[in-house]
């Protein structure tokens, strides 16, 4: 904050900027998540012994939401 008690502009940027790479990455994540849950429901439905590669398959865009929070803690963290 300055002297008015007015917060800067390039601080809101940064917190707009921290919440659009989290935010961003967690709907990427939750629509991959939705495509790939409903597939892998019929697949097991077929061949219940895909469950562990089903499984895998659901967590790897889980990476996404984890790059995303890093990209966002270091833009705040700057």
């Amino acid at each position: 904050m300055d002297m008015d008690g007015v917060i800067a502009l390039d601080k809101i940027l940064m917190a707009f900027a921290a919440a659009l790479a989290l935010g961003l990455s967690a709907l990427a994540t939750a629509w991959a998540q939705a495509k790939i849950g409903a597939a892998g429901a019929g697949a097991l439905a077929e061949k219940p012994e895909l469950t562990a590669t089903i499984i895998i398959l659901v967590a790897i865009p889980e990476t996404m939401v984890i790059l995303g929070f890093v990209i966002a803690a270091m833009i705040l963290l700057k």
